[in-house]
């Protein structure tokens, strides 16, 4: 399987990953609901990288709840000034933590195509009452952003959403400056079943659609990025994964109840997640824009 999802039709995709987070964000499903309770790969926000001076940085009464894996911004060198742009902002926690980085003379970008965190992400930035905040729709494989405008380009368990990787890595080399640099989380996967791989529910639940760590990094070598490394890694067991099912509708109702259709739900979740421990990872990515002449 390359970086882009075979067999996949890319608007299908997006369709069912836009109504799976529309509803997550608008409460309908439970998935990642606290920023300090959990994310959509079932770990704390600490253990997934976010320092509490990071969430302080949150004002009070602002909901902004994680989705992700990791923490985009954890042992970035992000700049007084700078330029960053988060694909896939979600509601925001990444861009309300990015604004305190790169303070008032600096900008920050978030896209996201759900129209539902798209709204939410606004109401939290102008309840942080920050001005040099920007949320706009679009596609993370088709950018609403120029082209060598980006010193960071971030984003939080979003790349393994898009069934056109490809597209997204080169974006990404588009939109930075010469000498930018990414710093993405996101999941990868060794080996998936194939009926994981055909399930829309484990799709939107940030592991279907995910590639290889090898792949990965292969396609953002291919897009013209160099220093690639990955700089953390934490595999999941079964045990957290299972703990995972029981926490969230998006992968855990959702994939049980397409492969094991009249089954007790634990005794599902118990089964696929057997299946499924050892083979899902979360890593944390950087790579750079080659400077000029380089």
């Amino acid at each position: 399987m390359g970086n882009d999802q075979q067999g996949a039709d890319p608007v299908t995709v997006r369709e069912a990953v836009a109504a799976a987070y529309g509803k997550l964000v608008s409460g309908q499903q439970r998935c990642c609901r606290d920023s300090d309770a959990g994310s959509c790969c079932g770990a704390t926000a600490e253990v997934i990288g976010y320092r509490q001076e990071d969430l302080s940085s949150v004002p009070a009464g602002v909901d902004a709840p994680s989705f992700g894996c990791g923490n985009p911004l954890a042992f970035s060198d992000v700049q007084e000034g700078q330029t960053v742009v988060d694909l896939g902002a979600g509601a925001g926690l990444d861009l309300l933590i990015a604004v305190e980085r790169v303070g008032p003379s600096g900008h920050v970008i978030g896209v996201d195509m759900t129209d539902e965190m798209i709204d939410k992400a606004r109401r939290n930035v102008a309840a942080a009452g920050h001005a040099n905040v920007e949320v706009r729709k679009g596609l993370i494989e088709d950018l609403p952003v120029e082209s060598g405008t980006a010193d960071w380009v971030i984003s939080n368990c979003v790349i393994n959403l898009s069934p056109e990787k490809n597209r997204v890595f080169a974006e990404i080399a588009r939109v930075l400056t010469a000498g930018g640099r990414m710093l993405v989380s996101d999941i990868v996967v060794h080996d998936l079943p194939g009926w994981v791989r055909e399930s829309l529910a484990a799709l939107a639940g940030c592991v279907g659609g995910a590639i290889s760590e090898e792949e990965y990094v292969a396609g953002l070598r291919d897009a013209g990025l160099s220093e690639v490394e990955v700089r953390e890694r934490r595999t999941y067991t079964a045990a957290e994964l299972q703990a995972y099912f029981v926490s969230s509708d998006v992968l855990g109702e959702g994939l049980a109840s397409e492969a094991c259709c009249g089954r007790d739900s634990g005794e599902a979740a118990k089964r696929i997640t057997e299946e499924l421990g050892g083979k899902i990872a979360s890593i944390k990515v950087f790579a750079r824009k080659p400077s000029r002449g380089a």
